[in-house]
């Protein structure tokens, strides 16, 4: 196993995972007397809460995603390993990568996220994907552009159906502004694009086993955004289970529902990052940490965001969302370089709830900061203009701000590219029977 050599005496930290949290606990440590290293098995930092709309063909994956050397390009204390971790060794104090690199650590940081929950049926995952990376959704983009361009060339009436539905599996944030942009894309693109099929073929619908979507949210905002989707001819199923998905389509309690693409927005889990610590976890497989993020037996080990199952002074768990993972990130940031400075520790942290938002389509949200509740177009503008403030750097905000503007006034949408190994579109039954006869 090759051991990544530190160059100085200075205690070693090392942060897992470059998301939010990581990040912001990388940032924390800037001016602090430490090694730091960031092992992350991507190249780039992703802000997930756009990655839908690369999904939907709204935006391109460069549009979201900054290298984490050009994030870090100014901090001297830091570097950068591309790698997959696959352990870590608490006894020796190391990281084992799934290169065969060790790195060893003074603090470790644990901030690796979270990844889809199929609820114990992890077979569904081929039939209905969700969007957690760049690949998920250039995977989703994918299959939802074969969908259409499948349905302009089936003769037959059942398949053209079964490939003009979409199923959104879940009523969360996610999943509503999922469903929603589908609808704008698919129904535009038909309208506009195709010849044999028409927005009066397609079928959306979002499917919540809850008696109501945006669960989150307050009823009132809740119940806009319902009426929101129906009027973009969204099919809203809330109290209504999925028991069984197959590439032919969904089975909601014992009604089959015919569709090609299903997709999937409703549950995640944490990462395996409890397995790594040998650590206690709870039922999604969060790790549960104290009150400053670390393990329960070991302090110089700390876990933030979708890992961590973090309790407030109130009992309420932190949520799984990026404000939370940053300040997370930056407050376990300030800690250690307290600590290794033999400072006086930050005070107790407390998350601040700056509210929550979600976008129904091209001029609708709803938005819900505590102190001032928006629904409509205001809503929209204050969305997006939250979702631009927050991405890294000004290219990427340049960049996605002029595609929204640019979608906006024209309904156009420049990353409709069906990409992947996978491409080819299935040869009607007809063409394939007749090959095998000339054979």
């Amino acid at each position: 196993m090759a051991a990544i050599a530190t160059t100085t005496t200075i205690p070693r930290v090392v942060i897992i995972g470059a998301g939010f949290g990581g990040l912001a606990a990388a940032h924390a440590l800037k001016h602090a007397p430490v090694d730091l290293t960031i092992v992350d098995r991507r190249n780039f930092h992703l802000f997930q809460p756009l990655l839908y709309q690369v999904a939907t063909a709204s935006l391109s994956p460069a549009d979201i995603a900054a290298p984490i050397r050009s994030v870090l390009r100014g901090q001297a204390n830091a570097r950068v390993v591309l790698d997959k971790v696959v352990d870590v060794d608490r006894r020796a104090r190391r990281v084992v990568t799934e290169n065969g690199r060790s790195i060893p650590f003074d603090y470790l940081v644990v901030a690796t996220g979270a990844r889809h929950s199929y609820f114990g049926r992890d077979d569904w995952a081929v039939a209905a994907p969700g969007i957690k990376t760049v690949d998920d959704a250039t995977r989703v983009r994918a299959k939802i552009l074969k969908a259409l361009e499948e349905a302009e060339l089936e003769d037959d009436e059942a398949i053209r159906k079964a490939l003009l539905t979409f199923v959104i599996v879940g009523g969360g944030p996610t999943g509503v502004e999922m469903a929603g942009a589908i609808a704008e894309l698919v129904r535009h693109a038909a309208g506009r694009d195709f010849r044999r099929i028409s927005s009066d073929n397609i079928s959306i619908v979002l499917v919540e086993a809850g008696p109501r979507i945006l669960p989150g949210f307050r009823e009132e905002l809740s119940s806009s955004a319902h009426h929101a989707l129906e009027a973009m001819g969204v099919s809203v199923a809330i109290r209504t289970m999925v028991t069984d998905v197959s590439d032919e389509g969904v089975m909601l309690g014992a009604m089959r529902l015919p569709a090609r693409t299903v997709i999937w927005a409703a549950g995640v889990k944490a990462s395996p990052a409890g397995r790594w610590l040998d650590a206690p976890v709870d039922r999604a497989g969060r790790v549960k940490v104290e009150a400053d993020f670390s393990l329960p037996d070991d302090p110089a080990i700390l876990v933030i965001g979708d890992t961590a199952a973090y309790a407030g002074t109130d009992g309420a768990m932190l949520p799984g969302v990026a404000p939370a993972a940053k300040q997370a990130g930056h407050w376990v940031g300030s800690l250690i370089a307290t600590r290794v400075l033999s400072a006086p520790e930050p005070v107790p942290f407390r998350y601040r709830d700056a509210g929550s938002m979600a976008t129904i389509g091209r001029k609708f949200a709803i938005v819900d900061l505590g102190w001032l509740r928006l629904t409509g177009f205001p809503a929209w503008l204050l969305w997006s203009a939250a979702h631009v403030w927050f991405l890294i750097g000004f290219r990427s905000r340049l960049s996605v701000a002029t595609s929204w503007l640019w979608s906006y006034l024209t309904y156009e949408r420049g990353a409709r590219l069906i990409t992947g190994r996978e491409i080819a579109l299935a040869r009607p039954a007809t063409e394939t029977l007749q090959q095998k006869d000339a054979a």
